[in-house]
């Protein structure tokens, strides 16, 4: 099975959400449950559930992920931001769950100087706070690195995990391509790659990995920037995703592009997408 899609608008419902996957060539997606750069989360009625649910059987585009407002930082030093991010956190999941969305990921944030082992601790025990529904899992992304910023390491994935009251069944991770690159991990030749992967298998798991965000970087590796590009038109390169996207480890992983949206759109990127893993058909995609 091959998923590839894009994070896409809620505008006008959660269905049209579906509905716009499917005009760009895409079989999952991607959504916020409430404003990014805001702490507002947004109500999911039952004619919402209906709606969507029912498009998303019709239309076979799945599985869906929610991606956490950009604010939330769980490894502050701040109670009030702690508090304030768990409960974030919480409503987002508790919408996902609602739509019937399995995962959630969101960025586990920054420890503003108070060393990158308190805010690991931090991000631990607050993620401990939450109560992860039953049928959604909650995925930790991957960062570039910049400042003060957690989870630039698969040890250090690893570790908020083995350090929260929750197991490798309820906790993921969710791979973005170009923070894995600007964090200094070079999977563009197949030496590269297969050590990436080595060093993710002796940590967090390849089989712990459930979701992959596809986005090219502006930057050179090691950079620590995060700043997307089209795919195979910035520093990761063709070659750099066609390895990637074909290796047996990560292939059947699905898939979301969030490159630039000026220029060449979502839909050119899915395509690009699609031919370097040489699928022809939405219908290849799906088998």
């Amino acid at each position: 099975m091959f998923r590839i899609g894009a994070h896409v608008s809620i505008s006008g419902g959660y269905d049209r959400a579906v509905n716009r996957v499917e005009e760009l060539g895409g079989t999952c997606g991607q959504i916020f449950v409430g404003s990014p750069r805001t702490w507002s989360v947004g109500d999911v009625t039952d004619d919402d559930v209906g709606a969507f649910t029912s498009l998303v059987e019709e239309a076979d585009i799945r599985p869906w992920i929610v991606h956490g407002t950009y604010l939330i930082n769980l490894g502050t030093p701040k109670d009030d931001l702690g508090v304030k991010s768990v409960n974030c956190v919480q409503a987002e999941l508790d919408g996902a769950a609602k739509l019937g969305i399995p995962y959630y990921t969101f960025h586990p944030g920054a420890h503003t100087g108070a060393g990158m082992e308190q805010g690991i601790e931090n991000v631990a025990a607050r993620i401990s706070e939450l109560d992860i529904p039953e049928d959604t899992m909650l995925l930790l992304e991957n960062t570039a690195g910049k400042g003060t910023t957690i989870g630039r390491s698969f040890a250090d994935l690893e570790r908020i995990v083995e350090l929260s009251d929750y197991s490798w069944d309820r906790v993921g991770v969710c791979l973005d391509t170009c923070h894995l690159y600007a964090a200094g991990y070079d999977f563009t030749t197949e030496d590269g790659l297969g050590s990436m992967l080595e060093e993710l298998d002796g940590t967090v798991g390849v089989e712990n990995v459930h979701y992959l965000h596809l986005n090219d970087s502006k930057h050179p590796l090691g950079s620590e920037k995060d700043e997307h590009q089209h795919i195979g038109e910035g520093e990761i390169g063709e070659r750099g995703f066609e390895l990637f996207i074909n290796h047996e480890s990560v292939r059947d992983k699905p898939m979301v592009v969030e490159t630039p949206t000026n220029g060449k759109g979502f839909e050119w990127n899915i395509q690009k997408v699609k031919d370097l893993a040489n699928i022809e058909t939405v219908k290849e995609l799906r088998d």
